[in-house]
């Protein structure tokens, strides 16, 4: 078992920056995918950043790219994500989610291909 711990949501103005980390309790795998979801009332949970193990491959959602930024640090088995310019769209709960799985034929944007999720962390962007 893998458990995520999020952290760092919060109220913030449009424009502004919140960054979030995800804490998971142990990485005994050799292969592995980190990411984050967001979730909006009324609307499906769905997949804002990703990265791979080696931190060589990274995916960002067309309403994210150019203004959030994923990052990790092996050492602590954390995961960031740096949340800049910020719009009242962006508001939901952040979800962190780990796959035990490669990067390569990842199905990224699927909830189901992840096998362990964070309890999530709310985010509001007021206008």
């Amino acid at each position: 078992q893998v458990q995520l711990v999020e952290s760092g949501g919060g109220l913030v103005q449009a424009g502004g920056s919140l960054r979030l980390s995800c804490v998971a309790s142990r990485r005994t795998f050799r292969v592995y995918v980190m990411a984050w979801f967001r979730q909006a009332p009324g609307k499906e949970r769905a997949v804002v950043a990703a990265i791979s193990r080696s931190a060589t491959s990274t995916y960002y959602s067309d309403s994210v790219k150019g203004r959030f930024t994923i990052s990790q640090d092996n050492a602590k088995n954390t995961v960031y994500l740096q949340m800049d310019s910020l719009k009242p769209e962006d508001t939901a709960v952040y979800y962190c989610a780990t796959a035990q799985k490669g990067w390569s034929g990842a199905d990224l944007s699927s909830p189901l291909w992840y096998d362990y999720w964070g309890q999530g962390t709310q985010v509001t962007v007021s206008s």
